[in-house]
């Protein structure tokens, strides 16, 4: 028996992403009807690494591990200033990527059996998803109704491991990313 839900997310599954909160009011309509993760209580993001381990394999070490490793990373600022366009799907696009490409590559880096999105792209492109499975057409309204809304910008601070038990999409840890410029600035 396959355990499997509507969309295709299988109960166990684990993700790290980076949670956009700036984005809602942009693309909660159109995520809520054309992204089936919005409709299974993803919301707005940057995947990170997608599938990481299976929940039953995620403990306090894991976690101390993750923890461990995102906070090597210095906190971001993310600048969301254009959409982009896979077959099929709409996301928006960071203005620079190379930030959300490290703290992917050092998550897979430390788990290497498991690339993104299980080794299925070359080179995997940062970037919120707004709208997936839809023609040209479709695509185009969104897109015109989203710029007018951009630029997005955000403190990317933390990442958010989510686990899928079988109907939604919960968060099970979030991990913080390096403060330390911040604090050094405040101390002056």
């Amino acid at each position: 028996m396959e355990d499997k839900d509507a969309q295709g997310f299988q109960a166990g599954h684990s993700g790290l992403i980076v949670t956009i909160p700036e984005a809602e009011p942009a693309v909660r309509a159109w995520r809520d009807r054309l992204d089936p993760s919005s409709r299974a209580g993803v919301p707005a993001h940057v995947t990170v690494l997608y599938p990481f381990l299976d929940a039953s394999r995620i403990d306090q070490g894991v976690c101390a591990a993750v923890g461990e490793l995102l906070g090597r990373h210095q906190s971001f600022e993310a600048r969301f200033d254009h959409c982009g366009r896979f077959p099929g799907v709409l996301y928006l696009a960071p203005e620079t990527d190379t930030h959300f490409r490290r703290l992917t590559e050092a998550i897979v880096e430390r788990w290497p059996e498991n690339p993104p999105f299980g080794g299925q792209f070359d080179d995997v492109i940062p970037h919120l998803t707004v709208a997936q499975g839809q023609d040209e057409v479709v695509l185009e309204e969104i897109e015109a109704d989203l710029v007018t809304n951009l630029p997005i910008v955000t403190r990317v601070s933390s990442v958010d491991m989510l686990v899928h038990d079988g109907t939604l999409w919960r968060r099970r840890a979030s991990f913080a990313l390096s403060q330390a410029r911040l604090r050094w600035w405040a101390a002056r």
